[in-house]
């Protein structure tokens, strides 16, 4: 008889459909349920309505997705099973039964989420064009259906669902923008030998050089760190809490030994996961 877990393949992702975390969703095997923020696409994991849940964790150019790492340390208690790295190519977009050319000279108003239009600012300035802000980028392509001289920054995936067509594609200032999204569940990952560890930790206040110290265990055992960043701890001033991603599976034996050496030296540790590289994903 199958587990309750084992029947559910739901797999919760950042809505609504046509969003960059929607494409990234759509490589994975499951039913996809869209959900309208980052904190509900955890919690539907955690409360067993869904099996996963994917959501963005950072961007080549605007950096580290905030809310997402503040509750993965302060609310959240999921484990990071894999991770995906997509490219960002943003397009322009208009309906498709409104405009029969691909002429751009018409466009006087663009929308899209902020992130979009500011990914794109250079482009917009060049054509003359209005910005205009909306929730994500897939609202923006569901909102100027059926409006001329307006167009959308949006995926190719929120094109072929809302009607729409690409008059111009990869307007994006900068060409080498990617974006990486992480898979959420309650189950741990298998070594595959070409794994990352995520964790997070935090430092004693009366403890003068403790992020040295903690980055000289990793450089004494020759462990490569592809991340670390802090965020502020909430607790004041001055105090932080740092993310760090390390290559090694949790369950290596150099790996555990250094885990239990930082969580001797720092004043709070949490394992956030061990999964594969992306790079390295077959799957």
């Amino acid at each position: 008889m199958k587990s309750n877990n084992e029947k559910n393949s739901k797999i919760a992702f950042l809505g609504p459909n046509g969003t960059f975390t929607h494409e990234a969703a759509s490589v994975l095997e499951g039913e996809l349920v869209s959900y309208c923020s980052i904190p509900s696409v955890m919690n539907s994991v955690v409360e067993g309505e869904c099996l996963k849940g994917i959501v963005p964790i950072e961007n080549s150019i605007e950096g580290p997705v905030g809310l997402t790492l503040d509750l993965l340390a302060h609310k959240i208690d999921l484990n990071i099973e894999k991770e995906i790295i997509i490219p960002v190519s943003h397009n322009l977009l208009v309906d498709k039964d409104i405009y029969d050319t691909e002429d751009i000279g018409d466009i006087i108003d663009v929308y899209s989420h902020s992130q979009a239009l500011a990914q794109c600012q250079n482009y917009l300035e060049n054509h003359n064009m209005k910005t205009h802000f909306t929730l994500s980028t897939a609202a923006a392509a569901k909102s100027i259906k059926g409006q001329k001289g307006v167009a959308a920054i949006g995926t190719l995936k929120a094109a072929e669902l809302y009607g729409l067509k690409p008059i111009d594609k990869n307007i994006q200032d900068i060409k080498n923008n990617q974006t990486r999204f992480i898979i959420l569940s309650k189950n741990p990952s298998r070594i595959t030998g070409h794994d990352k560890t995520s964790i997070l930790f935090s430092l004693s206040d009366d403890n003068p050089g403790g992020l040295y110290e903690i980055l000289g265990v990793f450089a004494k055992n020759s462990i490569n760190l592809t991340k670390i960043e802090s965020r502020p701890s909430k607790e004041g001033l001055g105090k932080y809490i740092f993310f760090v991603d390390l290559e090694g599976h949790k369950n290596d034996e150099k790996i555990k030994n250094i885990l239990d050496t930082l969580r001797k030296k720092t004043s709070f540790m949490k394992i956030l996961g061990s999964y594969p590289m992306a790079n390295f994903n077959k799957d």
